[in-house]
């Protein structure tokens, strides 16, 4: 199995290309790779360095991921390449998300063989998570239509920092996942993470419209994403835009990464999230990490 040619990007003239998967659009120069790490340009044609290199692979509970409403009590099998297109400084894997693929070991596994392991530990689905999965959405996508003709479920754990296009490719594949809004400012989504909002708003709807099942996570960080407005502000968008059915989890910080100089976020703090969640209306709200 060797690399794969990606499929959502354009050949520049003077030997470079742009990168279509996700917002950032990266222009890679001969050689270079783009922000995540994962996608290289080798003279004129990108390849994703990651096709088939599992840098985690587990099986884990469902509620781990966290989905709380969709078939709780199973496990699936959850698995990872290296890689991100956000630079979270807060990072809770940065050492397998924030690395070249050439950094860390690995397993090679083709697409039929995700899906016969999957089949081997009697696991109902497939988690793409811990990194962020959308940065090899080429592999996502092959796996995830065997796993649909297995009779597997697809369950997808990210950022949601992708361009509308080729996340149609993989909607219909799609049965749940849980998208980590990480705050609900721009300014914020930019000093911490180096992205932009709105693209995950998008990605949030475009789940919705299709019917995946949707959950959301916010992770609270004190003194950065904490204020309590902003959190009203996210909540009254999820209850406008007919997500008051999915669950949110608000998400307790402990120091890590480029922040570990904070403090771990206080339960109370949490607890007046959960409060002007449920006030705003929405009917699920749960506490993680505490």
């Amino acid at each position: 199995m060797g690399p794969c040619e990606c499929r959502y990007y354009l050949r520049l003239d003077d030997g470079s290309v742009e990168c279509q998967l996700c917002p950032h659009h990266c222009h890679i120069g001969n050689s270079k790779t783009g922000i995540c790490r994962s996608r290289r340009n080798h003279d004129g044609v990108l390849i994703s360095e990651v096709y088939g290199k599992l840098c985690s692979l587990a099986i884990d509970p469902v509620e781990k991921k966290p989905l709380y409403h969709f078939h709780p009590g199973t496990a699936c099998l959850s698995l990872a390449c290296t890689g991100c297109n956000f630079r979270c400084l807060n990072c809770q894997n940065h050492e397998i998300s924030q690395v070249a693929p050439a950094e860390v070991d690995y397993y090679k596994l083709s697409p039929e063989e995700v899906v016969s392991l999957c089949k081997k530990h009697h696991c109902p689905g497939i988690a793409y998570t811990y990194t962020e999965p959308l940065t090899y959405l080429e592999y996502i996508i092959d796996i995830a239509k065997l796993a649909h003709e297995a009779g597997l479920w697809n369950i997808l754990v990210s950022a949601g920092y992708v361009c509308q296009d080729p996340l149609k490719d993989l909607l219909p594949y799609l049965d749940a996942a849980n998208i980590d809004l990480k705050s609900f400012s721009d300014d914020i989504y930019r000093k911490v993470s180096g992205g932009h909002l709105q693209p995950v708003l998008n990605t949030i709807l475009a789940m919705r419209d299709a019917g995946v099942w949707v959950e959301i996570t916010n992770l609270v960080i004190p003194g950065i994403n904490d204020d309590m407005k902003m959190i009203q502000e996210m909540c009254q968008w999820l209850k406008e835009n007919n997500l008051a059915d999915a669950p949110l989890h608000f998400s307790r910080f402990f120091p890590r990464y480029k922040m570990s100089q904070l403090s771990p976020t206080p339960v109370q703090t949490l607890k007046a999230a959960k409060q002007i969640a449920e006030e705003a209306g929405i009917r699920y709200v749960y506490l993680g990490n505490v």
